[in-house]
């Protein structure tokens, strides 16, 4: 036996006396692996895209010395294995780290991992089936690579029923991915190339918590939020917006929709989201004609951004409001009513930042009760 591979059984068998996590069977197949990748020239893939052809071919080279390199075993016999392309930490058994490696595919994935790292690479497609075997994953990391939707298999995420976060943003989608995982808890999808979302493209998602959509083109929304029971975030800036999605789900918190073109926004709109705290309609086309008297009075927003608009008046807000931005717009009067609609002792507004920097107000327009009413704030910028 020649000395290195002695001293590797050895290093190999102490190795095993200390990692309590592995047992012997996997200390063994991982070894047989080790000696036969020392003896191989290389471990190569040859994918290819055919939504008739199986997902994956695989080649392996002969053997370099003179000893006759042994049948390849079933990927699925073998779920130690790792993909050259990727490190697997023996610490991290569960995770496979592919990224920033100039991968111009998706390399094969065993049935253990739950963690999956495919960022930064060159990938332009997902076959059919690229995922089947791995139907334990629980994160799903393809952000920044050239993923189109017509390259993408019908039901490539079919089988995931684990996955919770899919990353997908910067790639080249058209469309959303479908059908999603039900598990799935947060999807990533900004900055891509999405111009509509169909009623039925979230569909039983009711783990959903976040959804990132923005940086797209898309003009139309629907009432695809409203079957989302458990989201808390939804980002759906930089888009092409005019009117704001129907039925928001009672669960949400953050809501996210500026850069639109949004002009007007239906009476109590936000009420029936009766945990919604921030709220951001920044650089729309929002004017006071497309708003009635109770849009935004809703008791459990704490901050409201509608800076950058069309608006001529305050619109009325809740006293329990904390961060109040305007600046921006065509604002002419300061009005106390918009804050307090009855000012004394016991009832004020707990508004601490007020912004009207970049409006038409002049500093002398305040009215003199206005102290009294927004005794709370901190920050009064004109």
């Amino acid at each position: 036996m020649p000395w290195a591979t002695a001293v590797l059984l050895l290093l190999a068998g102490l190795c095993g006396c200390c990692r309590g996590q592995y047992n012997e069977e996997e200390d063994l197949a991982w070894l047989q692996y080790y000696l036969r990748q020392s003896r191989a020239s290389s471990y190569s893939y040859v994918p290819y895209y055919e939504e008739e052809s199986p997902a994956y071919a695989y080649s392996y080279p002969s053997a370099t010395d003179s000893e006759p390199e042994p049948e390849p075993e079933p990927q699925q016999a073998a779920p130690w294995r790792c993909p050259q392309e990727c490190d697997c930490p023996p610490n991290f058994s569960s995770a496979m780290y592919c990224d920033t490696r100039n991968l111009r595919y998706l390399p094969f994935v065993p049935s253990r991992m739950k963690y999956v790292y495919f960022q930064n690479n060159l990938i332009a497609s997902i076959q059919e089936g690229a995922f089947d075997n791995a139907t334990e994953l629980e994160w799903l990391a393809l952000h920044n690579n050239q993923i189109g939707s017509e390259r993408m298999g019908k039901r490539v995420f079919g089988k995931l029923r684990r996955l919770e976060r899919l990353y997908m943003n910067n790639n080249n989608l058209t469309r959303l991915p479908s059908p999603l995982p039900r598990s799935l808890r947060e999807l990533h999808l900004s900055y891509n190339h999405i111009s509509k979302v169909p009623p039925n493209a979230l569909e039983g998602l009711e783990n959903l918590t976040a959804l990132y959509l923005s940086h797209n083109f898309i003009f139309e929304m629907g009432a695809s939020l409203k079957g989302l029971s458990s989201l808390i975030l939804a980002d759906l800036s930089y888009n092409n917006l005019r009117r704001v999605p129907d039925g928001l789900p009672a669960s949400l918190e953050q809501l996210y929709l500026e850069y639109n073109y949004i002009s007007a926004v239906p009476d109590h709109y936000f009420q029936v989201s009766p945990r919604l705290l921030y709220v951001r309609m920044s650089h729309n086309s929002l004017t006071n004609q497309g708003l009635s008297s109770n849009t935004f009075n809703s008791s459990s927003i704490l901050e409201l951004d509608l800076s950058y608009n069309r608006l001529q008046k305050i619109p009325r807000v809740n006293t329990n409001l904390e961060n109040l931005y305007l600046q921006g717009n065509q604002i002419n009067e300061f009005s106390i009513s918009s804050f307090c609609s009855v000012v004394d002792v016991m009832n004020y507004s707990r508004l601490q930042v007020l912004r009207l920097d970049g409006n038409e107000i002049k500093r002398n327009a305040v009215p003199p009760d206005a102290p009294l009413c927004l005794r709370r704030a901190t920050v009064i910028e004109i």
